[in-house]
């Protein structure tokens, strides 16, 4: 896949809002500049004879006298040039995004709050069909953490997978590479806890278990391969925020590299903190967009085969004997799509015709029905050139961004809805938010530690 109770743990609406896009961090330093000054005092005339007139003009040098004057040094900060003190905070450093986010200005840091280089983190790994991704976080205030690291590369571990039941040496060359500058990034860091997980290439990989051997041997690192179950729950821990409060019925999909995991929720009757519990039925369907473009071809795509796409996903999804799960709200305004993949954010992305990708601009973003099918259209009119020039798609996504909209589409015509919601969060924002409510570390700041800002 492409990743609590009020008072015992938070909620999870709250879980993942984006510091990028809300006021959650502190206000930033306000710009310092020399005091705006009226017009120039006039020229004291000769002073009355009780001497109000002196005083005053005498009050009048002495504020004059005392008046700061500000200038920005060759780094832009604000200096006070009486004393060649600091007058402002330096520039905020670039950061430490907020949840699984695009960079941003570093919030202030409330006095008393440890530095983030030096708080027990949380490592959450997740080595994909297609992508390597890494995030270690920080928590702050309850329900909340800040990214402190991250790391993703697209690594093609799959690659080849579907026609020869094995992960070739050229695909677990490139993880290995991948997952030794995860180990460097780990080995710096004090760490609470981590979890490191491998999916479909290594759960169906006859050489799977022996690849990750190897990857101990190699990095240091243990990764365990998880079950399709626990892949749909942290997907679905991962995107619990972009599911709005007056919602009654979701379908969430994940489109991986090599599976695509499908969780109904159904929030129509009520509503508890742990979304997960409101999945009704899930289901695995053994295709994502790496094994669909293998089989069918990603680089040349017309109109025919795209639909033949469509239709062997439409296959499997007619077995997934949970399918109507949400057959009672899946005709509703309260009924919507939530995806959280590559395909879906690339589709976002051309959509908003993005320069380049912008995770703050695309995650959490709505598209209407009618925009979907204008973008799954515009893209089946571009040739290869065309979809490896979009800055949204680029060489790595080109051959593969088609198989996905299949898959979408697929689904799309098995629960209508008007809407779909973007998310670009997923597996390893899921961990993380587990491996934190499983600590307490969220009830025990709230109870007696300090805040994070």
């Amino acid at each position: 896949m492409e990743d609590h109770e009020r008072g015992e743990a938070p909620r999870v609406a709250d879980m993942f809002r984006d510091p990028a896009r809300e006021d959650q961090w502190s206000p930033a330093a306000r710009s310092l500049g020399a005091p705006q000054g009226g017009s120039q005092p006039k020229e004291a005339g000769p002073p009355a004879a009780n001497g109000v007139s002196a005083n005053k003009a005498k009050k009048r040098r002495k504020r004059k006298r005392g008046r700061k004057v500000f200038a920005r040094d060759s780094q832009g900060r604000i200096l006070d040039m009486r004393n060649g003190a600091d007058a402002a905070p330096k520039p905020a450093e670039p950061n430490s995004i907020g949840i699984a986010g695009a960079g941003g200005a570093r919030p202030q840091r409330r006095s008393g709050t440890p530095n983030a280089a030096d708080a027990p983190a949380y490592a959450a790994l997740d080595l994909g069909t297609n992508n390597c991704r890494l995030l270690v976080a920080i928590p702050t205030r309850p329900g909340h953490f800040r990214v402190v690291d991250a790391f993703s590369r697209i690594v093609r571990l799959g690659e080849g997978l579907s026609a020869s039941g094995r992960l070739g040496d050229a695909a677990m060359n490139r993880a290995v590479d991948a997952l030794k500058v995860c180990a460097d990034k780990l080995a710096g860091r004090k760490l609470r806890r981590m979890r490191l997980i491998a999916t479909e290439a290594c759960r169906s990989a006859e050489n799977g278990h022996a690849f990750l051997e190897r990857v101990k041997r190699e990095t240091g690192l243990t990764l365990e391969i998880i079950d399709r179950r626990t892949e749909a729950r942290l997907a679905v821990s991962g995107c619990g925020s972009l599911i709005d409060r007056e919602t009654h019925g979701v379908v969430l999909f994940d489109i991986g590299g090599g599976s695509s995991e499908i969780a109904l929720i159904d929030i129509s009757r009520h509503r508890t903190p742990r979304l997960a519990d409101h999945i009704v039925s899930w289901t695995s369907l053994p295709v994502g967009v790496v094994s669909l473009a293998e089989r069918f071809g990603g680089r040349h795509v017309t109109p025919e085969i795209f639909e033949a796409m469509v239709v062997e996903v439409g296959d499997l999804l007619e077995a997934f004997e949970g399918r109507r799960g949400l057959a009672h709200v899946a005709s509703g305004s309260r009924f919507h799509l939530l995806g959280t993949s590559g395909t879906v954010t690339t589709l976002a992305g051309v959509h908003l015709e993005l320069p380049r990708y912008d995770r703050r601009k695309v995650d959490g973003l709505w598209m209407e029905r009618d925009s979907v099918d204008r973008m799954i259209q515009k893209l089946l009119g571009w040739d290869f050139e065309q979809r490896k020039a979009n800055p949204c798609i680029g060489a790595d996504r080109a051959d593969l961004v088609l198989a996905g909209c299949a898959i979408l589409e697929a689904i799309r015509r098995y629960w209508p809805s008007e809407r779909l919601r973007v998310a670009d969060r997923g597996l390893r924002e899921g961990m993380l938010s587990e491996m934190m409510a499983e600590d307490g570390v969220w009830r025990r700041r709230r109870q007696k530690g300090p805040r994070l800002s």
